[in-house]
């Protein structure tokens, strides 16, 4: 699992490095797979409950599912997220970054740094004996406190030889509720915070999910190893 979030991390950064206004999602996605590929690992979710793309590529209101296409063109002030799911001799990795495409409004700037800063203070919360409702509690307490929303209708998950496994992991709740976390668990963290109202559609498309007031939305996720010595983040290069 190790080596499937270094795959993650590292695809990641290089996207990062290629965004731009002008360039269209699906050559981030193209760009993704090769690299993917030339790990000898699998892009997780092409054909994951019939998900139509390898990455998800999500612009400013869209929250998360966004399907990369040659027609959608990044423009100066839009912020996009990524997420990328990799599967490498049976066991998967997961994790999802907001990167801006050019200059962006202050607003913007400040939902990315409020979103990472709640994936951060979940992850402190992901250690041997807090209860799993913990890790949301942090998150939503920390956001809400900045004014903003967080997704209610999508969650965190465990992740390990299914890309999707139990538990569950919420980004709001109340604390000390759920199962106690213990060592060895592996947990997939990711908040999904918007600007405005927390509530989501889907678009016609099927997948891509979008805020209902079509405010902004950020999303960043780690996949976490719960250990005795403290979480240990996998998805890093």
């Amino acid at each position: 699992m190790r080596v499937c979030g270094r795959i993650v991390a590292e695809t990641l950064q290089l996207i990062g490095r290629e965004i731009r206004p002008g360039v269209t999602t699906k050559q981030l996605e193209r760009l993704a797979v090769r690299y993917i590929r030339e790990q000898g690992a699998v892009a997780a979710f092409k054909g994951y409950h019939g998900y139509p793309g390898y990455i998800c590529t999500s612009i400013d209101a869209e929250v998360v599912h966004g399907i990369p296409s040659d027609r959608r063109v990044l423009q100066e002030g839009e912020i996009v997220g990524i997420d990328i799911g990799v599967r490498l001799d049976g066991y998967f990795g997961d994790g999802a970054y907001t990167f801006a495409v050019g200059k962006v409004s202050p607003e913007k700037q400040r939902l990315m740094e409020v979103t990472a800063e709640a994936l951060r203070l979940g992850i402190q919360q992901a250690r041997v004996g807090n209860y799993l409702s913990d890790i949301g509690h942090a998150i939503q307490s920390y956001v809400e406190s900045q004014g903003m929303g967080v997704v209610r209708q999508l969650v965190g998950h465990g992740i390990g030889r299914e890309l999707h496994e139990a538990p569950e992991v919420p980004n709001y709740g109340e604390p000390h509720k759920g199962p106690l976390l213990q060592a060895g668990m592996c947990i997939a963290i990711e908040p999904m915070v918007t600007l405005g109202s927390y509530d989501v559609e889907v678009l016609s498309d099927g997948w891509t999910v979008v805020t209902c007031d079509r405010l902004p939305s950020a999303h960043y996720e780690h996949t976490i190893a719960i250990t005795a010595a403290g979480p240990r983040i996998l998805t890093q290069a």
